[in-house]
């Protein structure tokens, strides 16, 4: 399956729409599998690739996808990382929101930092998985779009009143960034991954507005994809309808909406553009059973998906028997 995927995502037609993901998708069952504890697979290479492995070897979903958490790139700028090792399934957080002051702030030079934080550890779980399952399943790096990494790493306040006062700051700020996450997009792909997600979350139309997606978020977000290596999968969050004609003109190879979507209107409007989605990550996979989500698979492939996709992260006690079910 991995070379059939490989074949879609550099657009030639293929005979399937295959189920993997180019989001998180660990579960509890693969790291208790694996004997690893969720709070030791962020900071240490060799447990993260085991961990973004373990669901392809209890399930057989043909993909693995690094890093596991969505800070590493704020951590790069400067952010202090919380990695809850208390907490037995919760994600980092960043620690104090803020790091810069204003969006007059991130200049190119604050930028330019590709050999701090995690990024290289990052990269060298991408060649451990490289060796260990790259024969079998598809390597996706991830990346947040810019207006998303804006959100961890500036004051929010601040932000906020710059966007109605002084929007070509925040504008400015969002092309540094997105100078920054194609470097470390090409530093991923460079270490071996099949293709790059830009887990936008935050700087989606459902979450900013569609007239604020397309005067902050959307320019810098074309930037980013334009420059990065291909595949480049575009993942949104929200009911993104009312702005499925500014995604489908960002450039990217695919596009992976949730389940708040009516496939089969996005079908109708992304007529050219490669559709992955959308199943619920939580009613469907986590609280369903494998014929619910056999159901919501059906659903989707008769509305028209190129490929099978969760609507985001997996929640971490997902049932591998579940994820079983999408192979329908």
């Amino acid at each position: 399956m991995r070379e059939k995927i490989l074949d879609l995502l550099s657009g030639k037609k293929i005979n399937v729409q295959p189920a993997f993901s180019g989001l998180i998708h660990i579960t509890a069952e693969g790291l208790q599998n694996e004997g690893l504890a969720f709070p030791e697979i962020h900071t240490d290479a060799y447990k993260m690739a085991k961990a973004a492995a373990s669901t392809f070897k209890l399930s057989g979903l043909p993909s693995a996808v690094v890093p596991l958490d969505m800070y590493v790139e704020a951590e790069a700028l400067g952010a202090e990382i919380n990695f809850r090792a208390d907490r037995e399934f919760e994600f980092p957080q960043v620690k104090k929101a803020g790091l810069f002051g204003s969006a007059k702030e991130i200049t190119e030079e604050a930028v330019k930092v590709l050999n701090k934080g995690r990024i290289k550890l990052v990269c060298d779980a991408i060649k451990i998985l490289k060796d260990d399952v790259g024969n079998d399943v598809v390597i996706g790096g991830m990346i947040p779009g810019p207006y998303t990494l804006l959100l961890l790493v500036v004051d929010l306040k601040n932000m906020f009143i710059a966007m109605k006062k002084e929007p070509q700051a925040v504008t400015d700020a969002l092309f540094h960034l997105s100078s920054f996450l194609v470097e470390i997009g090409g530093a991923y792909k460079n270490a071996g991954a099949d293709f790059i997600t830009i887990h936008d979350m935050g700087g989606s139309p459902a979450f900013i507005g569609p007239s604020k997606y397309e005067q902050f978020a959307f320019p810098a977000e074309k930037m980013l994809i334009e420059k990065l290596p291909k595949p480049r999968v575009l993942s949104v969050c929200g009911n993104v309808t009312n702005s499925l004609h500014l995604l489908a003109q960002t450039g990217a190879d695919a596009l992976s909406l949730d389940q708040t979507v009516d496939l089969a209107a996005a079908r109708l409007i992304l007529k050219d553009a490669l559709l992955f989605g959308n199943l619920d990550p939580v009613e469907t996979l986590y609280r369903g059973d494998p014929v619910q989500v056999a159901e919501s698979v059906i659903r989707a492939k008769e509305a028209g998906v190129d490929a099978i996709w969760p609507g985001c992260d997996l929640v971490i006690r997902t049932p591998i028997q579940n994820i079983k079910g999408l192979f329908v």
